[in-house]
């Protein structure tokens, strides 16, 4: 079999990633494991063509189009290019997207596409109340209507994207991401004692206002703790950093408590298990997941977790069994959670034993990997 999955966020090094380009590594590797051909198609993050390969993944970045305005289309034009050839020298089974990665894609007969929903333009329009923008909707309808199968990564993601997007009768599987366990494993001696963590990108959505806020209320209560913020810088429209917004008008809100508030920047993958190691408690308040995965690495790390109640957040965290859940719109209950877990040792370390147990029973590596793979053999099965 040989898969092939547009993305431009598989992990590059001195390149910031999110989610997607965790999953996209975790998952491609395991599959070469599995003896299954893995190719990676996207646009570089730089001016130039560029081909390697990662622990046996072919990856092919492709020279960005610098034409303003017309860009989209030459590096869709890039894309279909580098497909055909691939194909020809390897057939190509199944083409993976995300929702809106189909829409400028010539189809070729004998392969299958299948869009994984991490969630679309839809579906954050609808989370974060705003308009559909219609170029980015019309894209995001037509790709839906070239795919030939559908993967959702939560329930949550599936039932809130059909109230707005049509799966057209085609398949469509229920398949949370998966965690490397034995990669996100207990490393308990780096822990500090009130060390707060928190892992993502750096914006809006992932709740970063109401979480220094929370902070405040944490330090009247736990006057040394700490409150630690990996990940990259997100960019409003007119290029300002989100960081610096922050800095300037939020820290300023709380503050002596400010100066126990570090932002560490961009954090490698290899280095992610590292940073919540240290961590006393892992808080991770978005305002809206498709399923999120910082949460479930961090329980798979024995860590106490502060997760998100919207959305898919109960189907990843049991409250008070392997986590606790938290309104992200409301810092005062952040900052509850936050104690609680501080103030409760012997009860942290229960549900810190239980939420492992969880993530390897529910997100475990070989048992997502084996349900992708079943799934994607129907797919080509049906074609025969």
């Amino acid at each position: 079999m040989h898969i092939c999955f547009l993305t431009n966020e598989f992990p590059k090094e001195g390149f910031p990633h999110g989610g997607i380009g965790t999953f996209i590594k975790t998952f491609a590797t395991t599959l070469v494991k599995k003896n299954i051909k893995v190719s990676i198609i996207g646009i570089n993050y730089t001016t130039n063509n560029e081909t390697e390969i990662a622990e046996g993944v072919n990856i092919y970045r492709l020279e960005k189009s610098k034409i303003k305005g017309l860009s989209w289309y030459f590096n869709c034009a890039a894309i279909n290019k580098k497909i055909r050839e691939i194909h020809k020298q390897d057939p190509i089974d199944i083409i993976e997207s995300s929702e809106l990665g189909f829409a400028f894609i010539s189809k070729i007969k004998v392969i299958k596409y299948v869009i994984r929903l991490h969630g679309g333009h839809h579906f954050f329009a609808e989370s974060e109340n705003r308009k559909i923008n219609k170029w980015k909707g019309f894209q995001e309808k037509r790709s839906f209507s070239k795919s030939d199968a559908f993967i959702a990564v939560s329930q949550y993601v599936k039932k809130h994207t059909e109230k707005y997007l049509d799966y057209n009768n085609k398949p469509i599987a229920y398949i949370s991401n998966p965690i490397d366990t034995d990669f996100f494993k207990p490393i308990n001696e780096n822990e500090s004692d009130n060390k707060i963590v928190f892992a993502g990108t750096v914006c809006e959505k992932k709740g970063i206002r109401q979480l220094i806020e929370a902070f405040a209320f944490v330090k009247k209560e736990i006057p040394d703790a700490v409150l630690e913020i990996y990940g990259r810088d997100w960019f409003f429209p007119d290029g300002t950093s989100y960081i610096e917004m922050v800095k300037e008008k939020e820290l300023p809100k709380i503050g002596k408590t400010a100066e126990d508030v570090c932002f560490k920047g961009t954090i490698s993958f290899n280095d992610i298990p590292n940073a919540y190691s240290q961590a006393a408690v892992c808080v991770f308040p978005s305002h809206m997941e498709t399923q999120g995965l910082v949460a479930p690495e961090a329980m798979s790390m024995e860590k106490a977790v502060v997760f998100t109640k919207l959305g898919p957040g109960s189907e990843a965290v049991e409250d008070y069994k392997t986590g606790l859940l938290c309104d992200p719109y409301n810092p005062k209950d952040i900052a509850e959670k936050i104690i609680w877990f501080l103030s409760n040792k012997e009860k942290k370390e229960t549900i810190e034993k239980a939420a492992r147990k969880f993530v390897v029973q529910k997100y475990g590596l070989n048992t997502i990997m084996d349900q992708n793979i079943v799934f994607y053999k129907s797919l080509i099965k049906s074609e025969g």
